[in-house]
């Protein structure tokens, strides 16, 4: 389904550190309202979708996010 491929887009080149940043990086990926809960939701919701093609959707979009 996917290519995995273990690169970045663009070069990155950190100088220094900068904890408001990676605190709010964390939040956005594994917060009440990051991605990972926003997954979970979907792939959750799946199991009480009654058609096919919903199930689908959600299964898509989970795995997308």
């Amino acid at each position: 389904m996917w290519i995995y491929e273990k690169k970045l887009q663009y070069p990155v080149k950190v100088h220094q550190t900068n904890p408001k940043l990676a605190r709010y990086l964390l939040t956005q990926y594994g917060g009440p309202d990051g991605e990972l809960s926003a997954a979970l939701r979907y792939l959750n919701q799946r199991y009480t979708i009654p058609t096919r093609e919903a199930k689908g959707l959600l299964t898509d979009i989970g795995t997308e996010e």
